[in-house]
């Protein structure tokens, strides 16, 4: 069906061919029936959207060309010809029958709305026509982390698994793969101001090698969202996830068209275009509220393992433990379609924690939320005042919104206080890391980023190209990679480097590291996603990499390509060797360099001034 980006047009050419004509709106369809052993969250949701009904279940008895009856309300399939049972199911929500009748979560939320108003207008008591959509309920054991920060988005002490909510969003952003479809669901809302908070539209996907079409929709969507209020960034800027953590409020709920949308602080819930523009306009949204499986860490970090490895690692210890395994065929994912909740390591720098939040979706996990510390948080928030400020000086619309979201900043900083976990709160599925147990670099391998292997079982391999960037590499990823490749030419591998951000690249710029990584023959692409993403530069057809990327499924970078996923320093390493390195000689290069775990801090002096803030002007 597709991944990343390209969930809502996935789900609407699988609609295109087994949904429904919608009656006087032309080329769109709504509804169908889709059957699958595990569906993934943000696929979920924008079946949801549609107005089609997605169900859960054992498949592996249904055959291709088989006649099968689905009863919903008892949750039973049924082989037409025979009566023979084939699978059962438990619908994830009785709501989502009516929205399946609706045509979609949307007009359900419209109709349901218009329907309570108009009762109470006229003194009528509410409508039993509807499901009920939310019930706060008490949770004996207390609530997690994630129950907690949903719950005050809706108002309630906490929300249990499996009910269904509708969250206000305090941040919402938006990127240009989907940003056009967003507008149009937008236009059809007739939304003239937003109500989110703070909506962002970034140009990450379109920006490395724009075709004339791109330029004009990065003009015309930095425009559209500009007048409704929303803040506008720039082709060139960076990833959207990137800037959106610079402008997260502690402990509140938003989402953002891109999967990898994983709030390192507070919790996100990332969703299609469709929900995106719903979230933006009336500032709230429907949410089938997951469970939740809590990630436990313990002992201290060896020197030399990097948070790259401690990522690998954790479906590493969940293979170990039974709860993960590789294989497609009878899949077993403990994460997935569950929050994924980390503890155990509080004194991370936030910018850390987006390297656990972010690759949960790699986990197919619904969202994520991490324990951290105040001190850790306060200090995120302070720099992020100062990049905002910065770019109301160089001119960034929406100047109003920004300095709102600098003064609730303010207003935190003033008594930074976080939300906590209830003691005896209660977990789908527990898992504990042993952080000292990582005695060498964890890889993903080829062609899942589930198939995670210790480094001297993949040692050796032969490695064509290498790419250091994406939303998983911040400055200090640079900078360790920068001490590995210093005084290094003619490398055996073609080497790209892709800052997420122009303050990055500015701030490695600044420090040199451009002259070193010039003299290594790297490529330095545009800010944003292009290479990770693969929709505009690619790698060559059949070569074998080393990536720091998010995702190394086939095809995605390059065709016919092997792709391994490690750390910014293997990805040093592997550039100088033109192959894995076994565990001693990646010791050597990356010890005797100083690299070890970094901090990720964010340096905001000399950032470029932008007079005239709009896209592809001049300057």
């Amino acid at each position: 069906m597709g991944t990343g980006s390209s969930r809502k047009s996935a789900a609407n050419s699988l609609i295109w061919h087994i949904g429904d004509d919608i009656p006087h709106i032309p080329n769109k369809r709504r509804g169908g029936i889709v059957l699958g052993g595990a569906i993934a969250p943000i696929f979920f949701n924008s079946l949801e959207d549609a107005g089609a009904l997605p169900i859960e279940c054992d498949v592996s008895r249904i055959e291709s060309g088989d006649m099968i009856i689905v009863r919903p309300y008892i949750g039973r399939i049924i082989k037409a010809d025979t009566g023979e049972e084939l699978a059962r199911f438990q619908l994830k929500t009785p709501v989502i029958l009516d929205e399946v009748r609706a045509g979609g979560r949307i007009p359900l939320i419209i109709g349901r709305t218009l329907t309570e108003r108009a009762r109470a207008a006229l003194g009528l008591p509410t409508s039993d026509v509807f499901e009920n959509p939310m019930v706060c309920k008490l949770s004996p054991g207390g609530y997690t982390l994630a129950q907690k920060m949903v719950g005050r988005a809706c108002g309630c002490v906490g929300i249990v698994p499996g009910d269904y909510c509708e969250p206000k969003m305090t941040t919402v952003g938006s990127q240009d793969t989907t940003g056009p479809m967003t507008r149009d669901e937008i236009l059809e809302l007739a939304c003239l101001k937003f109500a989110a908070p703070l909506v962002m539209q970034s140009f990450c996907h379109t920006a490395a090698y724009p075709k004339a079409v791109d330029i004009e929709m990065q003009r015309s969507l930095h425009d559209f969202i500009r007048d409704r209020g929303g803040v506008a960034l720039l082709p060139g800027d960076g990833i959207i996830h990137a800037w959106l953590n610079r402008m997260l409020l502690p402990d509140t709920v938003g989402s953002g068209g891109d999967s990898h949308t994983r709030f390192p602080i507070g919790i996100s819930f990332p969703a299609g275009s469709g929900l995106i523009a719903f979230a933006a306009a009336l500032g709230f949204m429907p949410l089938d509220m997951p469970e939740s499986a809590l990630v436990k860490f313990t002992g201290t970090l060896n020197h030399g393992i990097t948070l790259r490895d401690v990522v690998n690692a954790i479906p590493l210890a969940a293979i170990s433990a039974g709860l993960l395994t590789v294989e497609k065929k009878g899949k077993k994912n403990i994460f997935s379609g569950r929050i994924m909740e980390f503890e155990g390591w509080p004194d991370l720098t936030v910018a850390q924690a987006f390297e656990l939040t972010n690759a949960s979706a790699e986990r197919s996990a619904a969202a994520a939320a991490i324990e951290l510390s105040e001190a850790s948080v306060a200090a995120f928030l302070s720099e992020n005042i100062l990049i905002l400020n910065r770019l109301i000086e160089e001119g960034y619309f929406d100047a109003d919104t920004l300095k709102r979201r600098i003064a609730a900043m303010e207003e935190w900083l003033r008594n930074p206080t976080l939300l906590r976990r209830d003691p005896q709160a209660q977990y789908a599925a527990e898992l504990t890391v042993d952080l000292a147990s990582i005695t060498e670099p964890v890889l993903a391998c080829p062609n899942d980023p589930d198939d995670v292997r210790r480094l001297r079982d993949v040692a050796g391999t032969p490695i064509q190209e290498v790419f250091i960037g994406s939303c998983m590499t911040g400055p200090s990823h640079f900078e360790e990679a920068a001490k590995i490749l210093a005084d290094r030419k003619n490398l055996p591998v073609r080497l790209w480097l892709t800052p997420p951000t122009r303050l990055d690249a500015l701030k490695l710029k600044n420090a040199g590291l451009f002259s070193v990584f010039g003299a290594a023959g790297a490529r330095m692409e545009t800010p944003g996603c292009s290479l990770c993403m693969g929709n505009q530069a690619r790698v060559a057809d059949g070569t074998t990499v080393m990536s720091t990327s998010t995702r190394n499924f086939p095809h995605r970078m390059g065709n016919n390509t092997q792709v391994y996923l490690g750390s910014a320093q293997m990805a040093a390493v592997c550039a100088i060797l033109g192959e894995i390195p076994d565990v001693k000689t990646y010791q050597h290069y990356a010890l005797t360099a100083g690299a070890g775990p970094h901090r990720g801090l964010y340096c905001t002096s000399g950032t470029t001034h932008r007079k005239t803030p709009h896209p592809n002007d001049a300057g």
